[in-house]
């Protein structure tokens, strides 16, 4: 079971990040039309909840793990940054207002920190 979810959870993770890239394409000057962008925010959606609920299920699941440590909450936050910047990202593509782009890279920090506290877990 813990392989299905590890799996499963990483796959998750790496369609957060390539829609990181996608949209990095489009902050960077290439056209948002087409469906990359529907792509992109299909992946999004999957990927995003995916990470959430298989990150909590591998916290609860694996011994060593508690939903309250550290590394584990900061996650939890990372992602709700990373979702909420997206989603207004989005949006502001969408409509075309606002500052898309600062937007677009405020998640893609977040993506990465994401990351970084799930390869190397402080504090584990």
């Amino acid at each position: 079971m813990y392989d299905w979810l590890l799996f499963l959870h990483v796959l998750a993770a790496f369609m957060v990040a390539a829609t990181a890239v996608m949209y990095s394409a489009v902050a960077l000057g290439a056209s948002p039309g087409g469906p990359t962008i529907r792509v992109a925010d299909a992946v999004w959606n999957v990927g995003g909840l995916g990470t959430l609920i298989l990150g909590i299920w591998l916290a609860l699941y694996v011994d060593g793990y508690e939903i309250w440590d550290g590394w584990i909450l900061g996650a939890i936050v990372v992602w709700v940054i990373a979702m909420g910047t997206g989603e207004r990202a989005r949006v502001q593509l969408a409509e075309g207002v606002g500052n898309f782009t600062a937007l677009h890279w405020v998640r893609t920090v977040a993506v990465v920190g994401l990351l970084v506290l799930m390869v190397w877990k402080p504090g584990a």
